[in-house]
């Protein structure tokens, strides 16, 4: 007589298949970008929240990177400051420099370490300046001058290393030499994060499932590639000026030695499990 079955074994079998991912990855660090749609309703921030807490629980290392663009938007109308984009970097003068400071560390850097420590893990929020995280120097571009937007110049992780029991959660502003603020793109600051900590994988959260071969066609999703063939897509013009920096982040991070980085839809709850710890997973890993 066969045994009976019981509704909890598909139950099980998540957590079987997720067994050889949680060995694999114990104790490798993950570095995460967040941001998107994942960061505007209270069931995807939660959901994020606990993705994090359990990655910190079975043994992982995650580090959480922010931006926060629909919240300064939000904020810059209110004040009556432009908004404008040059090749998917916002233009940042004086006032708005002010305004992102404001809005990433002081109101959403919070509010993310809050929703980890709910979840079950203890957080702690960053920006460059703290322990000398993101050095940064002004960025340039040929479409005209960008005001505060940086690049990132160098990274030192002592501060992160020495916070080992804690769940970073890193700002993307940077300051340079003189103390001067600089707002960095958030895909730019994980990726060259994820390279000094030497992270197994560097996740990036999209509003969209992925990487297309055509970005009109829903019916080109790829599911893995390898950075070569992300050149190449690049370098058709397939891409659209909003993926440019993200893109541009996957190259940097697995060019300066990560082994994965990830794209990953953010509008589907627990998206960062699903992509770690399943064979399918639910966005695009490209690898070295």
């Amino acid at each position: 007589m066969s045994p009976p079955k019981t509704d909890l074994e598909p139950r099980v079998g998540v957590l079987l298949e997720a067994l050889p991912y949680i060995r694999e990855f114990a104790g490798e660090t993950v570095v995460i970008k967040y941001g998107g749609a994942a960061m505007t309703t209270p069931e995807l921030k939660a959901s994020f929240a606990r993705d994090v807490a359990l990655l910190k629980l079975v043994g992982m290392k995650p580090v959480i990177v922010h931006g926060g663009g629909p919240d300064i938007s939000r904020y810059s109308d209110r004040l009556g400051l432009e908004v404008r984009f040059v090749q998917g970097l916002r233009v940042t003068d004086a006032p708005t420099m002010e305004l992102v400071k404001m809005v990433l560390v002081g109101k959403i850097n919070k509010e993310i370490v809050a929703q980890v420590h709910l979840a079950g893990a203890p957080a702690v929020g960053l920006a460059g300046d703290d322990g000398g995280l993101i050095t940064a120097s002004k960025a340039s571009s040929p479409d005209g001058d960008l005001g505060f937007v940086g690049r990132v110049a160098s990274i030192d992780p002592r501060v992160l290393e020495r916070l080992s029991d804690f769940v970073p959660v890193v700002a993307s502003v940077g300051v340079d030499a003189d103390g001067q603020s600089y707002n960095i793109n958030a895909d730019t600051v994980a990726g060259h994060l994820a390279s000094a900590l030497g992270a197994r994988k560097a996740i990036f959260l999209t509003d969209v499932e992925g990487i297309f071969r055509d970005f009109s066609d829903p019916d080109s999703l790829i599911s893995e590639c390898r950075l070569h063939d992300l050149r190449e897509l690049m370098a058709s013009g397939a891409v659209g000026a909003g993926m440019i920096p993200k893109l541009g982040a996957v190259v940097d991070a697995l060019e300066a030695g990560v082994p994965e980085a990830h794209i990953v839809d953010g509008r589907v709850p627990h998206s960062v499990l699903i992509e770690i710890f399943t064979e399918t997973g639910v966005g695009t890993k490209v690898t070295a």
